[in-house]
């Protein structure tokens, strides 16, 4: 049973870092590429950050470029996303999944970036 659990979200000011990590379980993790994505309240699920089964590369949406940055150990089956520079509008609920969603989604972890 393919499990993905998400930690590590919480209220930050703006300018402000925050760390959040995601668990798998139940899947061959290095045979997946791997994705962050968010959901803001009111609006779609949209990808946030993505990378290969390696970890050599990654891939970021515009609004994050340069911000956020996306890594993973395949030792622990865990991809992690370090957020920099936090802006109010990058609040929402934050979820790791397969690079196309391909996978159950997890609960996700909840950023607030406040004003």
């Amino acid at each position: 049973q393919v499990q993905l659990v998400e930690s590590g979200g919480g209220l930050v000011q703006a300018g402000g870092s925050l760390r959040l990590s995601c668990a798998a379980s139940g899947l061959a993790f290095s045979d997946y590429a791997m994705g962050w994505f968010r959901q803001a309240p009111g609006k779609e699920r949209e990808f946030v950050a993505a990378i290969i089964k390696s970890g050599s590369s990654a891939y970021y949406a515009d609004p994050v470029k340069g911000r956020f940055t996306i890594s993973r150990d395949n030792a622990k089956n865990q991809v992690y996303l370090q957020m920099n520079s936090l802006k109010p509008e990058d609040t929402a609920v934050y979820f790791c999944n397969a690079r196309y969603g391909s996978l159950p989604w997890g609960q996700g972890t909840q950023v607030t970036v406040s004003s």
